[in-house]
This record gives structure tokens, sequence and C-alpha cells, in this order.
């Protein structure tokens, strides 16, 4: 199998999440609202699941917000990514995998601007060596084509193997494992959702795929 790793990247490579509760932070308190109103945004936007033109229109209506749902999200999409971090110890890791001889690559669904923007401001685009995002490609995970683009800008193909690493388990190891990759699991305390499919492997979090990976990935 060759050593190829295709990285999810909303908590996977980086947290997602916390940034996301840093921006209500923030939103609240510029239009004055509560910290109840914190907590319904958090609960609306269900961990990145529902759709963000959706949650914006739900946030314009309840708050009753002059600006168009979409000026809201583009201002969304510009502030995030200044909020999201990528801990040293991923950055290191992906470092050593490529010292090793592994090609690492970003796959991810979302906007093109909102995940460049994360990709490049938490310094990620200096340590793989390519990314593929839903929105410039015009295809989704689980769909095998984005995961086949990604390779393809580490100069591989999937026909000779490679692993995939997430935290969804219909985007990243149902994807992974019809795109014939072996599969990592981030477990974030979620219930698995993935059919009939399993992950090969399963860890709490991105170090610990990374240092599995170098222990005996390209061994499989």
């Amino acid at each position: 199998m060759q050593k190829l790793a295709l990285f999810d990247l909303d908590n996977t490579l980086i947290d997602r999440l916390d940034a996301f509760r840093r921006w209500v932070g923030e939103f609240v308190e510029q239009r004055g609202l509560s910290d109840q109103d914190a907590a319904w945004m958090i609960r609306l936007d269900n961990d990145g699941a529902l759709p963000m033109d959706t949650f914006f229109a739900a946030v314009r209506e309840r708050f009753g917000l002059a600006e168009p749902v979409g000026q809201l999200w583009a201002t969304y999409r510009a502030r995030l990514p200044e909020l999201v971090v990528c801990p040293y110890e991923v950055l290191a890791g992906l470092d050593r995998l490529r010292a090793v001889g592994w090609r690492v690559a970003i796959v991810t669904n979302g906007m093109a601007d909102n995940q460049t923007g994360k990709i490049q401001r938490t310094r990620l685009a200096e340590h793989v060596d390519g990314w593929a995002i839903s929105d410039a490609e015009g295809v989704r995970k689980p769909d095998i084509r984005l995961f086949e683009i990604a390779a393809a800008r580490c100069g591989a193909q999937l026909s000779e193997g490679g692993w995939v690493i997430g935290d969804a388990p219909e985007k990243d190891i149902v994807g992974g494992r019809r795109a014939g990759l072996s599969t990592v699991w981030i477990d974030r305390g979620l219930p698995w959702t993935g059919e009939g499919l399993k992950p090969d492997h399963t860890v709490a979090d991105v170090v610990s795929a990374i240092a599995l990976l170098l222990a005996d990935g390209s061994h499989r």
C-alpha cells in the first residue's frame, strides 16, 4: 500500500466547533443578545450538520436582522478562519509523516473561501502536499471523486491504496471505504452512523491517528 493519507479538516485537523462557539460569542456580544440566544445558535448549528444558508436564514428571522442571508454568511466565512487554530503537535505530526515518505492531503466539504482561509491561516498549507475542497471541485464527500482529486494533487492514485482519516462516519469513513482506502475514525463521542461499514481503526484524536500511521499504517 502506498503511503497516502487523506485527512478531513473540520473537527479532525482543526477544532471547528471550538471556533464556531467563539464566533457565536462575538456575534452575541456585538448584537446585544443573550446567553440563551448563544445556546440556541449552537444547538441550531448541530455541530456543523445544518447547511449554513439554512442556519443564517433561521438566525436572521429569529433576531430580525436587516442583512440578507448571503451577507451574514459571507461575513461569517471571512471571520471564522481567523478563529481557528491547528495545534503544534498536529502540524509536527504531519511533518513527520511527510519526512518518512507519506503524501498528505486535506479532503473537505465546504465553501472554498472559508475552507481555504482555514487551511492558510492555520499554516496547514505549509504542512500538506495539497487539498481538495468540495465547493471548488463541484463534488462532495462521500463521493469518491473528491478523494481522487486530493490524491492526484499529491501525485497519487486511489488504486494504489492509502488512508482516510476523519470524524464523519458517512462522509469520511464510508466514503473512504468505498474509495478502496483504509480508514481511521476520530471518535468525538457521537453515535456511529456509518451504515454497515466500520473503520479499520478508531482513535480519540488526530494526533493518535498520525501515530498509528507512523507505527504501522504503511505495512497494511
